[in-house]
């Protein structure tokens, strides 16, 4: 894929001004959004990212824009599942709601630098090394059985007990109030950690998991440093105002999780084919490439977007039918969350 200069520029110029304005819009005015303006922002970016989809199809090639739409399902797929960790954790943490807009921004901007960084680096590795595609695709099956027993098991996420928050809480003098993005501040004397600093260092950890899954999840369904970038940002953005629009809809979503190992699973799957198609060890059929059939990009895109939708639609159903019934998985509505004091941190 041909990707100018000037269109990375573009690219990044469009992805730093957009975090900008929200950044500058939630500042200016720490609120509870409303539904009708959650709403009307998550379309624009969904309608943006389906424009870019377009484009790449017209100017780039149908295959690259069948690469993109893939590639954005599943990143965008993994970032639902990822909403309820944040949920999990402004509950836990106790962040008032009109503050939650705020420490998801932080959240999505971190996101964007580690999964930048790591975009890089699997770069590097997937073309100077063409094992790598059998790392990763062991590592997408190994977290889909993960996912499976989790939801077999009925393992519940305390992410907010993570050892870096357990560290920081220790040994930063946590105080009680929230003041926004103001980390720190003193009182009588003493320097006081706001605890909005001890979510924003979660929110970075947790970043750092989802981007383990995520990135070798993205090279499965294309190498083009572009598109991966793309998918990516565009999976994120629009993220914060779905965090609000899903609210207790996502406690319905019972099989999401399970949805979510399928993928992880196919897509691994298709990189163990593809790492056999392009086999340079020589311990595997003697350093020689393996003549074995790879799943096309339009066809990952089907299975994916079936996969999807039987999962909404089957979880629904079971809600539906069983509102009451306690699932793996289970978390609160941002809404639960008040705007009483914080926890004592120490």
């Amino acid at each position: 894929m041909d990707v100018s200069a000037l269109e990375w520029t573009i690219t990044l110029t469009l992805t730093i001004a957009v975090l900008a304005f929200d950044v500058w819009v939630i500042s200016r005015d720490p609120h509870e959004p409303t539904m009708r303006e959650c709403t009307i922002s998550f379309i624009i970016y969904m309608a943006a990212a389906a424009a870019f989809g377009v484009w790449v199809m017209v100017f780039h090639g149908h295959d690259y824009g069948v690469e993109f739409f893939t590639g954005f399902l599943v990143e965008k797929s993994l970032s639902v599942d990822n909403l309820f960790v944040f949920l999990v954790l402004m509950s836990a943490l106790k962040v008032p709601l009109k503050y939650q807009q705020e420490a998801l921004m932080v959240g999505i901007i971190l996101a964007l630098v580690f999964r930048g960084v790591f975009i890089a680096i699997g770069y590097t590795l997937v073309e100077n090394f063409s094992w790598v595609f059998y790392v990763f695709g062991a590592f997408l099956i190994y977290t889909a059985v993960k996912l499976v027993k989790a939801y077999s098991t009925h393992e519940e996420e305390h992410p907010e007990d993570n050892a870096i928050v357990t560290f920081s809480r220790r040994h930063l003098n946590v105080g009680t109030e929230y003041r926004g993005l103001t980390l720190w501040w003193r009182e009588n004397g003493v320097r006081v950690v706001s605890p909005m600093l001890i979510v924003i260092i979660a929110l970075g950890v947790t970043d750092v998991l989802f981007a383990l899954d995520s990135i070798p999840a993205i090279f499965g369904v294309t190498q083009e440093p572009y598109l991966v970038f793309t998918a990516n940002v565009f999976a994120l953005m629009g993220l914060r105002q779905l965090y609000f629009l899903l609210g207790g809809l996502l406690k319905k979503l019972v099989y999401l999780s399970l949805g979510l190992a399928f993928i992880l699973a196919f897509i691994g799957v298709k990189l163990v084919l593809h790492a056999l198609h392009e086999n340079e060890l020589s311990f595997i059929n003697g350093g020689e490439h393996v003549s074995v059939p790879e799943i096309s990009s339009l066809l990952s895109l089907a299975v994916i977007i079936v996969t999807l939708v039987v999962t909404a639609v089957a979880s629904l159903v079971k809600s539906g039918r069983e509102p009451e019934v306690a699932v793996a998985g289970d978390g609160p509505d941002p809404t639960d969350v008040d705007d009483t004091p914080g926890p004592d941190w120490r």
